[in-house]
C-alpha cells in the first residue's frame, strides 16, 4: 500500500466518527501513533506520516491532534502504551514500526476503535473481519 492510500484510510477512519459520539470526543479528531522503535529511530516515517496528513488537509494542532507513544524497542510496553491511549479517547489508531506494533496493540483496543498499519506481515488475526482487511488493503487509485 502506498503512503497516499495510508493516509487516505487515516482520514477515512477520522472523518467517519459517528456524529452521535461528537459530544463524548474532543473538538478535535485525535490520532493515537504508536510505534516500536524510539522516537529518534521513527523520525523519517513520523516526519513522513505527518507530510501525508497535510497532503489531505489534515493539519496536526489544527484540525486533528496526534498522540504519539514509542516503545523505545521494548516490544512489550505496547499494550500499555495502546491502553493509555484507549483511556485518552482517541479515535484511530495508526500502528507503525514492524507487526509486533499492531500485535500487541491489538488485544487492548475496543474492536470500535480503527487500527491502520502499512508494511504488516497480514494475518487472519490482525483483522476483526475479512471485510475490514479488504477495506484497508484497497486503494482507490
Amino acid at each position: 500500500m502506498d503512503r497516499r492510500a495510508f493516509v487516505g484510510i487515516v482520514g477515512g477512519c477520522i472523518l467517519a466518527v459517528p456524529l452521535t459520539a461528537a459530544a463524548e470526543q474532543p473538538a478535535m479528531p485525535v490520532i493515537g501513533y504508536i510505534n516500536q522503535r524510539s522516537p529518534t529511530d521513527a523520525a523519517s516515517i513520523v516526519a513522513a506520516f505527518r507530510q501525508g496528513l497535510k497532503e489531505e488537509g489534515f493539519v496536526e494542532g489544527q484540525n486533528v491532534a496526534i498522540e504519539y507513544r514509542f516503545a523505545e524497542g521494548q516490544i512489550d510496553r505496547v499494550p500499555a502504551l495502546a491502553s493509555d491511549l484507549v483511556g485518552r479517547g482517541v479515535n484511530v489508531f495508526v500502528a507503525t514500526g514492524g507487526t509486533g506494533s499492531v500485535v500487541k496493540a491489538k488485544p487492548v483496543i475496543p474492536r470500535t476503535i480503527p487500527i491502520v498499519f502499512a508494511r504488516a506481515v497480514i494475518r487472519s488475526s490482525l483483522a476483526w473481519s475479512l471485510a475490514s482487511l479488504t477495506r484497508a488493503t484497497t486503494s482507490p487509485e
